[in-house]
């Protein structure tokens, strides 16, 4: 609940800097510098801040010099002690910038989680702590990616933590936004690095934005986003050193329908599992997703063919980290019932995502065209997957790049077209 002063509720922003916005002294400083701002324009601040640089890199290469299976628990107690370097050295900075600051970790900032190690989920956030230390006029500086089991132990939130630590603390607190300040301007229509006129775009809806970052869009955590699009909170993105507008996640508006794509998405490193003349046959499906189940593997998109009246083939896609574990836990289930196991790597997934799908038809044939007629030739698509507003195509990942500036060209996406 926003404090109340003489002129009313006081608005509450929570700011997030990433790694690579707090990788230094200079960048710190500048980072509260604009908390530091935004307190003197009279919101209530909370600073949540990732570890420093690629620290949280180097603690794990660290524990696998030690171990070659570090155990969960106590990577959890390795990989926190990142991020509370960079909560005291942001309070620091504040403190010498003149306001009063205070550092947090998760456990004292009341972020509780369930005890899945290096990758928890948030069950609660008891805000009391934090509205005590914004109600004496502090700046609160959280730890991002952690939080405390119900038997105090740490634990860490996985992939992007820092941003669904954030986003959680803004819906906890009922903030006014939630501000992602990282090292690109917003989100834009594909990556800048492939595409050099990709847009910027002044707004996208929650449900764009989750698709875009789960398909490889390394803007915004999809977990941050989902928490975002659950509890309506306005999120910001903008660069966390330049004075950008940034990109606004909002609930999905009547206008952002006009456009077929509003972006497009490359995630590398994907890999294919495909089982062929598996016996056909109620409950080989549970036996197989529950071997994946049991080595706490995440697959992507899951095809079925039946191949005559006794045989059939699944294919999934995972991330290619995962293929050897998943070939591990598959070969001898396959030996078991029969079967052949195929395991492809350096593939890409290219996705094409817009709300406007949902009302403009030929948008597929659209991006399977741009595909065939790219530039230096065609491309060839390994596999297909759609959903009411996304198509996605799994190809060569040395395809990749020339795939997402033939999509986004063929949807008219670049600043040129705008």
């Amino acid at each position: 609940m926003p404090r109340v002063c003489n002129h009313g509720p006081v608005p509450i922003v929570v700011q997030k800097f990433g790694g690579s916005s707090v990788a230094d002294a200079e960048k710190i400083r500048r980072c509260a510098q604009r908390a530091f701002d935004a307190r003197q324009a009279g919101q209530d601040v909370v600073v949540v801040v990732s570890a420093m640089g690629k620290t949280t890199d180097g603690l794990i290469d660290l524990a696998h010099e030690i171990s070659a299976s570090p155990p969960r628990r106590e990577m959890d107690q390795l990989l926190a002690a990142g991020e509370q370097v960079s909560i005291a050295l942001a309070a620091m900075a504040l403190q010498e910038l003149g306001h009063e600051a205070v550092s947090l970790t998760g456990a004292q900032c009341g972020l509780r989680t369930d005890a899945s190690f290096t990758s928890a989920r948030i069950k609660s956030i008891d805000r009391r702590q934090i509205e005590r230390h914004l109600e004496a006029g502090k700046i609160v500086v959280v730890a991002g990616f952690q939080g405390v089991d119900e038997d105090g132990s740490t634990t860490t939130l996985g992939r992007g933590g820092s941003d669904t630590t954030a986003v959680a603390l803004a819906a906890a607190l009922e903030a006014d936004v939630c501000e992602i300040c990282t090292d690109v301007r917003g989100v834009l229509t594909a990556d800048p690095r492939i595409v050099p006129d990709a847009r910027l775009l002044p707004e996208i809806s929650y449900e764009e934005m989750f698709e875009l970052a789960a398909l490889g869009a390394q803007i915004v955590a999809p977990r941050a986003v989902f928490l975002g699009m659950k509890f309506a909170v306005p999120i910001h993105v903008r660069h966390a050193m330049l004075p950008d507008t940034g990109t606004m996640i909002v609930q999905e508006t009547s206008t952002m329908e006009q456009n077929e794509v509003t972006g497009v998405a490359l995630k590398n490193g994907v890999g294919r599992v495909t089982m062929q003349d598996l016996p056909l046959g109620n409950g080989i499906q549970a036996t197989i997703f529950d071997a994946l189940a049991d080595a706490h593997l995440f697959v992507d998109d899951i095809i079925q063919n039946r191949v005559d009246d006794a045989r059939m083939s699944i294919t999934f896609t995972a991330d290619a980290a995962d293929l050897k574990d998943a070939r591990a836990a598959l070969q001898p289930l396959v030996d078991r019932i029969g079967g052949r196991l195929r395991v492809d790597e350096d593939l890409c997934r290219v996705s094409a995502v817009g709300v406007g799908m949902r009302t403009h038809s030929g948008v597929a044939a659209r991006m399977f065209r741009a595909l065939e007629e790219a530039p230096d030739g065609p491309i060839t698509i390994e596999n297909i997957t759609t959903s009411e507003i996304k198509i996605a195509c799994i190809l060569s990942e040395a395809d990749g790049p020339r795939a997402v500036r033939a999509v986004h060209d063929a949807f008219g996406l670049g600043q040129t077209a705008s």
